[in-house]
Formats: C-alpha cells, sequence, structure tokens
C-alpha cells in the first residue's frame, strides 16, 4: 500500500494515539484528537501545558502518532519530530485562533466563541504539531 494511501487513514478520523518517550526511554501513550493537512503532511494537536504528553515531548520531541480504522484492519504511524508552541495567553491572539482552527476542524462549531477562547487561556493550552517525516502501516485493501 502506498504511503499517501496510508496516509489517507489520518483524514478518515479525528481520533488517535500520540506516543511521546518517558524519562526511562518507554513510551507513554495518550488518546487525542488531531487535524491531519494531507498536503504539508503535518499533525495537530490540542494540549494543555500540564500534560506529560508536553513535559515528554519538550524534554525529547521524537513523537509517534497511530490512527487506525473501526474494524481494526488498517493502521498507520507517522513518526516525526514534534514541536510544541506557546501557551495560550491571549483570549485574541493567534494561539487561541489556532485552537479555533483546531476546534472547527475536529467539532463545528462551538456555540459561544468567546467562552471558548478563555477557555483556552484558563486551561493553558497549546498546539502540538507533528510534521510526519515517515509513515508506515497495513492494510488488507
Amino acid at each position: 500500500m502506498t504511503d499517501e494511501r496510508l496516509e489517507s487513514l489520518f483524514g478518515t478520523s479525528e481520533r488517535g494515539v500520540l506516543v511521546t518517550l518517558k524519562h526511562d526511554g518507554r513510551p507513554q501513550l495518550s488518546n487525542v484528537a488531531h487535524t491531519w493537512d494531507a498536503e504539508r503532511r503535518l499533525i495537530r494537536i490540542s494540549v494543555t501545558e500540564s500534560r506529560v504528553k508536553t513535559r515528554n515531548l519538550r524534554r525529547d520531541p521524537r513523537a509517534s502518532y497511530y490512527v487506525t480504522t473501526p474494524d481494526l484492519w488498517a493502521y498507520v504511524v507517522a513518526e516525526g519530530t514534534a514541536q510544541v508552541g506557546p501557551v495560550a495567553t491571549d483570549p485574541h491572539g493567534a494561539v487561541v485562533d489556532e485552537l479555533v482552527e483546531i476546534y472547527r476542524l475536529i467539532q463545528g462549531e462551538h456555540p459561544d466563541w468567546e467562552e471558548f477562547r478563555a477557555a483556552m487561556v484558563a486551561d493553558h493550552r497549546l498546539v502540538i504539531t507533528l510534521p510526519v517525516d515517515r509513515t508506515y502501516g497495513w492494510s488488507r485493501s
């Protein structure tokens, strides 16, 4: 199966598993929601500053991201070096604007965007960007 065909799985679901490395080198896995930009081969994930995955990526930015189909008959894994963005501090700043875009791509419209923007700052949210260097996986089709 071609990389392009495998990578199309990233666009079939907004859910996956982010794999980071613990201090002792063992993997730490987190279920997360993502956006996929096929043209740029880029995964984006909204997280909070206090999460273990965020601390792990600040220490060691190597990451993998796993997506499968509901029937488990296909999967794809992306590998890359994650970029941990700045923490949201301004409800109308660039970081929150990007978090709004990510939310819209995953969930659609929010009933109260001002409330959402304030929550992003209060939650100390940020964006993890994973440029995909390599993919592998399997599909029976």
